[in-house]
């Protein structure tokens, strides 16, 4: 079942704790481009006293925002990439533009992509006046394998 959760005037601090993220979390950003909300990375930043790490990063992943857009490829394969680093628990947000931005991506696209990739799909929020946010987890089922 996925949960929906409207932005309404909330501030972006409160979009990062939607988000899920908490104080000295692991955050991983794919997909940085000029038109991402810096206010929400902002947000984000701040919450977790530190920096967000670039797609070269080598640690254990707790979070992924993954942004993306329409011509930015397959995102199956991409899905399979970032979910490597990541944490028996962690968790990938693929942040979309908005219906009507350049470069929206059908939610259909990621429904279809997300369980031929071992990955659920949990919530929708919306991230920012210009991003929508789709949370995947892995199945509690596939975590016997660590």
């Amino acid at each position: 079942m996925t949960a929906v959760v409207a932005a309404g005037d909330a501030d972006q601090s409160s979009v990062a704790e939607r988000l899920g993220i908490k104080p000295d979390m692991v955050v991983q950003e794919i997909g940085w481009d000029e038109d991402v909300d810096d206010d929400l990375r902002a947000a984000i930043e701040e919450q977790i006293g530190g920096d967000i790490l670039d797609e070269d990063a080598d640690e254990v992943i707790d979070v992924v925002l993954l942004w993306w857009r329409e011509d930015d490829g397959d995102l199956g394969d991409t899905l399979i990439e970032v979910r490597t680093p990541l944490n028996e628990n962690g968790v990938i947000w693929v942040l979309t533009p908005k219906t009507g931005q350049p470069g929206h991506v059908e939610p259909s696209e990621i429904a279809e992509a997300v369980p031929q990739v071992g990955l659920a799909q949990t919530a929708n929020i919306s991230a920012g006046p210009k991003w929508a946010g789709t949370r995947l987890v892995s199945p509690k089922s596939s975590k016997t394998k660590r």
